[in-house]
């Protein structure tokens, strides 16, 4: 029979109760350990989160002021001159316009283009934004702060109108039909809107010659709007040297029931008074050019049979 060692209890004892009590004080002081450790860790992170709150608005401040200087802005319509393409009324919600700067560094602004643009000495302050800035410098900085994002109409000689005629071309107003003539043909212009009491005739006014690296603008609200025909008595007679030119009208972003894009329609495209069947020529001739090109490549392919 197999041996069997008989049980022995632990010693009762000095030396038990101290072992006993030092692993006691070891669980206490470890959780002392853990509880200070996870103090300093809260503070810590409390801490980090208030350093890190100024530094993230910082960065946010300074994304925004690079993308408002270099590649796109939102501004604010001050006037009615744009009406009904872009609303801007005083004691109304005025229209928020993204502004492409970039376009403009690859080509120059069309016939159609809705542009935004520094007026030239000789225009002096814009009329058309009403109330300016105080003298006070926190008020003209705050202005100035409200503007970069779209708070505040723009600066007082800001202007945003649409591009008529180019560099090289004449224009004038107007033909028997009330249309505004460039190079000697009248204007398809859809977009314009005469106001109440403002009269259905367009004001006339002699031929201009637009000259090189110049545009000559009109606001679409005709009849209410300071644009070039009010300046032709100036040096460049009203028009826009394109080193002035901000950029491009892409998009309404406010208010939300205005969302969406803005029309460039060229009005130079077809010439008023064409027939309609001769503005589809071009079209109906390029779809007979292509069915005609496939029908023969299909015949090519086709196998031939044997007799």
């Amino acid at each position: 029979m197999a041996d069997i060692a008989p049980f022995t209890p632990p010693a009762d004892g000095p030396d038990a109760n101290d072992r006993g009590g030092a692993n006691n004080r070891g669980h206490t002081r470890n959780r002392r350990g853990s509880h200070r450790a996870e103090r300093k860790k809260q503070k810590y992170l409390g801490g980090s989160l208030w350093l890190e709150i100024p530094i993230l608005i910082g960065t946010a401040l300074v994304l925004t002021f690079l993308i408002q200087t270099f590649l796109a802005r939102v501004y604010v319509i001050p006037s009615q001159s744009m009406e009904e393409t872009l609303h801007g009324c005083p004691g109304c919600t005025n229209d928020r316009v993204l502004v492409d700067k970039v376009t403009y560094k690859f080509r120059d602004p069309s016939p159609g283009d809705v542009v935004v643009f520094r007026g030239p000495e000789s225009w002096g302050t814009n009329p058309e934004v009403g109330d300016t800035p105080e003298a006070n410098v926190v008020t003209r900085t705050l202005h100035q702060f409200g503007a970069l994002f779209g708070l505040a109409p723009p600066d007082e000689r800001d202007f945003v109108k649409r591009v008529i005629a180019t560099g090289g071309q004449t224009v004038q107003c107007c033909d028997d039909q009330n249309h505004v003539v460039v190079d000697g043909k009248s204007l398809d212009e859809p977009y314009l809107y005469y106001g109440l009491g403002a009269g259905n005739a367009q004001e006339s006014f002699a031929p201009v010659t637009v000259p090189p690296g110049h545009v000559w603008v009109m606001g679409d609200n005709r009849n209410n709007s300071s644009d070039s025909r009010r300046h032709v008595d100036d040096a460049t007679s009203g028009t826009i040297p394109l080193d002035n030119v901000i950029g491009k009208a892409r998009a309404i972003v406010l208010p939300p029931s205005r969302w969406g894009g803005i029309s460039d329609h060229n009005p130079q495209a077809v010439a008023l008074g064409a027939p309609a069947w001769q503005a589809g020529l071009p079209v109906a001739a390029s779809v007979l050019l292509v069915g005609g090109v496939r029908l023969t490549a299909r015949r090519r392919h086709r196998p031939h049979r044997r007799p």
